[in-house]
């Protein structure tokens, strides 16, 4: 009647060993660490650097506890802070010999002391949030209505190539706010003009409007389209602040879209609110040039002449000299989309363009007349600019898509994609709310929080053990694994745990041990109906579970509500309440009568349990407990 089969105690086992293995690394702390970061858009942190920089450490003589290396950045682990501080310096000197156009952001930081073993399996803390470590936060306004303009003004140039193209003549196209006007002498061409633009783009609403004397066509973005410019300006916005933000050197930044308009950041451990603002309304343009292919130019590329009258020298990501003309043949503000992909024919890696309609024709004439040339895409940042790519053209391309291949991996050729997508902010935004806290606040809210989580724990654990007996030290087991398990899954996802969430952590607690006074009752009152032990334990737990689910299904679609409509501290929140509700199901049911079944079930002839004083007035009822 109360034995568990095998499989169940080894699914509780699999369970007890899993969380203990992930809750293990928040235990460890962190240590002293040098990180280095891209400090430039195009520029890759990748296995070079950390070659380069083991051996730059190596010949100074500081040895690291441990190299990490976490895709696009790296971070150098010390047991001290005086090495530390002595390789930023190595580092710097290494990977920026010119001051003054750093490629690499080298920065102080704190990372986990997690062991080796145990990050090979995965394992890693949970990351502390803005009011845990201190650091800086932003709430930025995009300003939509800049975004519709310069699409609505974008359109208007890709309507007068069309309309040209079809030998449609108007009288002028005028843009009015977020509406362009298209005039026209006759009402004949005013109906081809609105046939060829309705053909053409099928996203605009075209309306005939003005008068007899004033024939015109009123052209708008369809709501379904304006909500998709809104929407693609706002995910690009997000796109460019998370690789501006790499120059900070924080390792767990939030970014997050809230609302439809506004893009909170939080940079846990920045506490430079100024250089913060410098990187988040920090722009970048993106150019498109012919290379100077005169034999002055390619003497100029190998180093040995000076560059020409009407060129300029460019670096490439591998520090490659390219000379380029100063004439600009496009601007990114003619790339509508950039995607990775592969070449139709060699299934090479390669990234496809897509142009407007104005790009598209100059980049079809100048293709066009430089069959066998290079073309260099360069990006601009703080004034200064740097080659993405140089590809040689092949053909003449028209139609507005580009294809740029060569030489590039699929993780290239993704990378390039998307700096050309998001070089550039796609709208403007403006701080609309500015907050600091210092890292002392943080660490006083670590304590206070873990103060609140142990001494609630403690308590319940008490009173379990006082009002049940021994069904309460089950039962204050059954939660410390809750607690395990909740801990382990939060690091298993890698979660941000805030003040908030060290709240819900707290309530997850109370609720799960809710469910196992609801069990430790009903056993009472079986026993104080006349029911066995054996049966009583039995009938407990069976009849206990439906109240536990019900309440628990409940709770659980408000912690969903919550998660759903909720943000910021809300959603960290409803993320730990949801968690700990899953896992106090599982402790307080499964794994504690899998410690009940494994205690009382071997026992066949059981006349007692100690579960507490049963209060009834039926003395052979009250023999069956243990007071």
């Amino acid at each position: 009647m109360n034995r568990y089969p095998l499989w169940k105690y080894v699914v509780i086992v699999v369970a007890l060993i899993i969380g203990t293995l992930y809750t293990l690394p928040n235990f460890f702390g962190e240590a002293p660490a040098v990180q280095v970061s891209p400090g430039k858009t195009a520029v890759r942190v990748d296995n070079d650097t950390v070659v380069r920089v083991e051996l730059a450490l190596q010949q100074a003589g500081l040895i690291a506890d441990r190299v990490q290396f976490d895709g696009n950045s790296m971070k150098v682990r010390f047991n001290t802070t005086d090495p530390q501080l002595k390789a930023r310096d190595v580092v710097e000197q290494t990977l920026n010999p010119d001051p003054t156009n750093p490629s690499y952001i080298v920065a102080l930081n704190l990372v986990p002391r997690t062991p080796n073993w145990l990050s090979s399996l995965g394992g890693a803390p949970m990351y502390l949030g803005l009011d845990l470590r201190g650091g800086v936060h932003f709430m930025l306004q995009v300003d939509m209505d800049a975004a519709l303009t310069q699409k609505i003004e974008a359109i208007g140039g890709d309507i007068r190539t069309t309309l040209r193209d079809k030998g449609v003549r108007h009288s002028g196209i005028e843009r009015q706010d977020q509406t362009l006007w298209i005039r026209a002498r006759d009402q004949a061409t005013l109906d081809a003009a609105q046939l060829e633009i309705r053909n053409a783009f099928p996203d605009l609403s075209v309306v005939s409007a003005g008068t007899p004397t004033d024939l015109r066509l009123n052209v708008n973005l369809l709501p379904a389209a304006a909500a998709a410019v809104q929407s693609a300006a706002l995910k690009q916005n997000i796109t460019t602040l998370h690789n501006r933000i790499n120059e900070l050197g924080v390792a767990e930044p939030v970014i997050q879209q809230q609302g439809l308009d506004r893009i909170v950041v939080q940079l846990p451990g920045v506490q430079d609110t100024a250089k913060a603002k410098d990187i988040l309304g920090r722009t970048a343009t993106l150019e498109v040039r012919l290379v100077d292919e005169s034999a002055e130019g390619r003497a100029a590329e190998r180093g040995q002449g000076n560059v020409p009258f009407g060129s300029e020298r460019y670096l490439e990501r591998d520090g490659r000299a390219v000379i380029v003309l100063r004439q600009v043949v496009l601007t990114g503000d003619n790339l509508e989309d950039a995607q990775p992909g592969f070449d139709s024919q060699t299934q090479e890696p390669a990234v496809h363009l897509n142009l407007d309609g104005k790009g598209a024709r100059i980049f079809k004439d100048v293709t066009r007349e430089n069959i066998g040339k290079r073309m260099a895409i360069l990006l601009f940042e703080k004034g200064k600019g740097e080659v993405v790519t140089a590809p040689v053209i092949r053909s003449e391309i028209g139609g507005g898509r580009v294809q740029i291949s060569g030489r590039m991996t699929t993780q290239e050729a993704a990378d390039v994609a998307l700096l050309l997508r998001a070089g550039s902010l796609a709208a403007p935004m403006e701080i609309i709310e500015e907050r600091t806290i210092g890292p002392s606040l943080g660490a006083e809210n670590i304590a206070k929080g873990f103060d609140s989580v142990t001494w609630g724990f403690l308590v319940i654990v008490a009173f379990m053990c006082a009002y049940y007996a021994l069904f309460g030290l089950f039962s204050s087991i059954a939660l410390a694994v809750n607690l395990l398990l909740l801990v382990a899954i939060l690091s298993l996802l890698q979660a941000t745990l805030t003040l908030p969430g060290m709240a819900a952590m707290a309530l997850a607690l109370g609720m799960a041990i809710d469910a196992n006074v609801l069990i430790n009752e009903r056993v009472r009152e079986e026993l104080r109906a006349g029911a066995a032990p054996q049966a009583a334990i039995n009938a407990g737990y069976d009849r206990a579970w439906g109240t536990i689910f019900d309440s628990n299904i409940t709770t659980l679609i408000a912690g969903i509500a919550l998660l759903a409509f909720g943000s910021g501290p809300v959603r960290g929140f409803a993320v730990v309440h949801c968690i700990g509700i899953l896992t106090s199901m599982f402790s307080a049911v499964m794994f504690s009568r899998g410690v009940v079944n494994f205690w009382y079930g071997r026992q066949k002839k059981l006349k007692k349990l100690s579960i507490g004083t049963v209060w009834n007035a039926n003395p052979k009822a009250k023999a069956l407990a243990d007071e």
